[in-house]
């Protein structure tokens, strides 16, 4: 008996000991994602709100306007167009949000059986998310644009970012303050 307790005892601690792995010291050298392409000039765009006096959603263009130095958003119907100066932009950033849409919400609401997937479906929304400060009229705000995918979003962002002359903390583009003695104690 004491020898099969033994051999049991053994075989526990051998197993135990080939679970184990020896970890690697030197972490995997992680992969650069190479820098996405500069953004077209003009870009397909939803209106989400934020700008003072702009409520409503719109469909339109987003379009870099480097002569003079801002981000103009024009509406489908012409008389409709909002203008952020570069200057103005406090920070930029991604954000992707996961919304059902429309026609799996009303099939949710079915009381069948077969409307249960609807609940589960869902889809990624890409939004360019600006926070803005504008010196001329004193007004401030965050604004968002909905954009096509991914590598638009991307793309958009960098380039915005490079014309703003902003720089990149953590996960979000900033504009670096240049009176710095607000931040020291006098």
């Amino acid at each position: 008996m004491k020898t099969i307790f033994a051999l049991l005892l053994l075989g526990v601690l051998a197993t135990g000991a080939f679970a184990q792995r020896p970890r690697s010291i030197d972490p995997e050298p992680q992969v650069k994602t190479p820098a996405p392409a500069p953004a077209p000039k003009t870009v397909k765009a939803k209106y989400e709100g934020g700008v003072f006096g702009y409520t409503k959603t719109m469909e339109g263009t987003l379009t870099f306007d480097d002569e003079n130095k801002r981000l103009l958003f024009k509406d489908k119907k012409p008389p409709k167009e909002i203008s952020i100066p570069y200057d103005a932009i406090a920070s930029a950033f991604a954000d992707t949000q996961k919304r059902r849409p429309a026609a799996a919400t009303v099939a949710s609401h079915i009381p069948v059986i077969y409307a249960l997937p609807a609940h589960f479906i869902k889809t990624k929304v890409r939004y360019l998310t600006l926070q803005y400060s504008d010196p001329d009229s004193k007004v401030t705000g965050i604004t968002s644009f909905k954009l096509e995918n991914k590598q638009m979003l991307e793309s958009v962002l960098r380039t915005l970012a490079e014309k703003a002359e902003m720089t990149m903390r953590g996960d979000i583009y900033v504009k670096k303050s240049d009176d710095s003695s607000k931040l020291l104690p006098q």
